[in-house]
C-alpha cells in the first residue's frame, strides 16, 4: 500500500471513530437536564462541529465532481447525486459545487472554511463576491466581516462588491430581468406558496406598494391586541393588494376624460444635474404609493431610495468606490437609475465622495428629510449583527432633556433592541454606525466610560483619557447627514 493510500484509510478510520463517538454523545443527550449557559455552550460546540463537517463535504464536492460516473451512480450529475445521497436539492448541491470551484482561488476564504469560520451560506456568499473582485484584501475584508455581521448584512455587502467589480452591469441587469419569474404552487402541507425573481428595480416598486399596506395591518392588529410575525402581515398586505385590484379598473380617467393605463410612463425630460445636487422632477401621471399620511402628502418610509454618486451618474457609470444601488434592495446600472429618476415613488440622496451632499425632498418639512437621510446613513437596526430593517428611532439622549432631533444623535433601532435601551438599560457603545449593543454591567457601556473620564489621573492629577470603541474593519460606516432640528419621531414600534 502506498504512503498516500495508507494516509487516506487512516482519515477514513479517524472520521469513522469521530462519527460514532458523536452519535453516542447526541443518543445520550437529555437536552431538559441541561441547564441554559451549557445549553448554549453545548450548541456552540456542536454548531462547531458542523461547520467543520460542512467545509469537508464542500471541499470534496468538487472531486465528487470530477470522478462523477453516470453509468455508475445511476445519477444524471454529480448535483443530483449529492442530492440525492444528502437529502437536499439539486439547486443547493449545485451551489455547493460552485463554491467548491471557487475556493480553489480564494486561499483566505478556504483557509477560515477549513477553521470552521465560515458556515456553508457565508462560504457561498463570501466565496462568490471575492472570485468577482479577485483582489486578496476585498477577500480578507469579507472573511472579517463574515465574523461579526448577519447572514443577510453580509449577503448585502457581497452583492455589492458583485456589483462594482461587474464589468457590464447593464448585460447583469438584463440578464436578471429575462430570468424574472413568479411560480406559485401548493406544497406538501397543503399550504399555498408564492416565490418571486426578478430585478431590483422591480422589487423596489413591490416593496413601495407592500409596506404602507404591512403599517396599516400593523397597526389594527396591535389596537386589537393581536401579535404576529412580520412575515403574517405581509402576507394579509399581499391579499389586500389582490382583493384591492380586484375591486378596482385597470384604468384611471384624467379629468379631461382621457384613460391612462396605470403603469404608463411619462417622456418628461431627465432632471437637471449640478455640481452638487440634483433636483428630481414629477411627472405628470406618475402615481404616488398608497400612504397613511394627509391626502397629497407620502410618507418617505414607503419611498424607493436610490443613493448614486453624481459622478457616477454625470459618466454613466460607477467607478472605483462609486455606488448606485437602491437602498435595502440592491445595486442598479446607472442607466436604470436614470430612467426612474423623478418618479414620484423616488427620493434621492446625491453623493459626492464619502459625503452627503443633498437630500432631495419632495415639498416635506425638515422631519421627513430627516427620515430619508437616515433610511441611507442607517437603513436597518444600528446593532451589530442585527439585519432587522423595520426601526424604530433612538435618541441617544432623552429628547425630554435636549428638546431637539439631531440626525448625529438619533440610532435606528429594532424593537427587540430598541426596549433593551429603554427598559432594561442597554446600551450602544461608543461610535458611529454598526457596533454593539452591551448591558449595564459591560464596561463598555457608557455609562462606566463616563465614570472613567470623571476620575482622575492619580499620577498626573489628569482625568483619565476617553476610550472609544473603534468599529470592526469589515463594516465601514456610512456618513452622517447634519440637519436642522424638527420633532421626535412619531413613527409606531415596527415588528422584527
Amino acid at each position: 500500500m502506498s504512503v498516500h493510500a495508507s494516509r487516506l484509510e487512516r482519515m477514513f478510520e479517524n472520521v469513522v471513530q469521530i462519527v460514532d463517538r458523536l452519535a453516542g454523545i447526541v443518543d445520550g443527550l437529555d437536552p431538559d437536564a441541561v441547564s441554559g449557559p451549557a445549553a448554549t455552550d453545548l450548541w456552540a460546540a456542536l454548531d462547531r462541529v458542523e461547520r467543520l463537517a460542512a467545509a469537508g463535504k464542500t471541499l470534496l464536492t468538487r472531486r465528487v465532481a470530477d470522478t462523477h460516473c453516470p453509468d455508475r451512480s445511476g445519477a444524471r450529475s454529480a448535483a443530483e447525486l449529492l442530492a440525492r445521497r444528502g437529502g437536499g436539492t439539486v439547486r443547493a448541491a449545485r451551489d455547493a459545487l460552485d463554491t467548491s470551484e471557487r475556493l480553489r482561488e480564494l486561499p483566505q476564504v478556504e483557509a477560515a472554511v477549513r477553521r470552521g469560520h465560515l458556515s456553508a451560506a457565508q462560504a457561498a456568499a463570501v466565496s462568490a463576491a471575492a472570485a468577482a473582485a479577485a483582489d486578496p484584501t476585498t477577500e480578507q475584508r469579507l472573511v472579517e466581516l463574515a465574523a461579526t455581521a448577519s447572514l443577510p448584512e453580509l449577503r448585502e455587502e457581497c452583492a455589492r462588491v458583485s456589483a462594482a467589480a461587474d464589468a457590464d452591469p447593464e448585460a447583469t441587469n438584463q440578464r436578471l430581468h429575462r430570468g424574472r419569474r413568479l411560480r406559485r404552487f401548493t406544497g406538501p402541507d397543503g399550504a399555498w406558496t408564492l416565490i418571486a425573481t426578478g430585478t431590483p428595480q422591480a422589487g423596489a416598486a413591490i416593496n413601495t406598494a407592500l409596506d404602507p399596506v404591512i403599517d396599516q395591518i400593523f397597526r389594527t392588529a396591535r389596537r386589537d391586541g393581536r401579535h404576529e410575525p412580520h412575515e403574517a402581515y405581509a402576507f394579509d398586505a399581499l391579499l389586500a393588494l389582490a382583493e384591492r385590484a380586484c375591486r378596482t379598473s385597470v384604468a384611471a380617467a384624467d379629468p379631461a376624460g382621457t384613460v391612462h393605463r396605470l403603469d404608463q410612463r411619462s417622456d418628461a425630460p431627465a432632471p437637471p444635474v449640478t455640481d452638487n445636487h440634483l433636483i428630481a422632477a414629477t411627472p405628470p401621471g406618475a402615481l404616488a404609493p398608497v400612504s397613511t399620511t394627509a391626502p397629497g402628502r407620502v410618507n418617505p418610509r414607503y419611498l424607493a431610495l436610490l443613493r448614486i454618486d453624481v459622478e457616477a451618474l454625470r459618466r454613466g457609470g460607477v467607478a472605483g468606490g462609486e455606488l448606485c444601488e437602491i437602498a435595502g434592495v440592491g445595486p442598479v446600472p446607472v442607466s436604470v437609475a436614470q430612467q426612474l429618476l423623478g418618479e414620484a415613488v423616488l427620493k434621492l440622496v446625491i453623493t459626492r465622495g464619502v459625503d452627503v451632499a443633498h437630500v432631495t425632498h419632495l415639498g416635506r418639512g425638515p422631519t421627513a428629510a430627516q427620515r430619508v437621510a437616515l433610511a441611507w446613513t442607517s437603513p436597518g437596526c444600528t446593532v451589530e449583527g442585527c439585519p432587522r430593517t423595520r426601526i424604530e428611532y433612538d435618541h441617544r439622549e432623552d429628547w425630554k432633556d435636549t428638546r431637539h432631533t439631531r440626525l448625529d444623535e438619533l440610532d435606528p433601532l429594532c424593537e427587540f433592541h430598541h426596549d433593551l435601551r429603554t427598559r432594561h438599560g442597554w446600551a450602544l457603545v461608543p461610535g458611529h454606525g454598526k457596533r454593539a449593543i452591551v448591558p449595564p454591567d459591560d464596561p463598555r457601556h457608557p455609562r462606566h466610560q463616563r465614570h472613567s473620564r470623571r476620575r482622575p489621573d492619580r499620577h498626573s492629577g489628569r482625568r483619565a483619557p476617553h476610550r472609544v470603541s473603534v468599529p470592526h474593519p469589515g463594516t465601514p460606516e456610512r456618513p452622517a447627514l447634519p440637519a436642522p432640528p424638527a420633532e421626535p419621531s412619531t413613527d409606531p414600534p415596527r415588528p422584527p
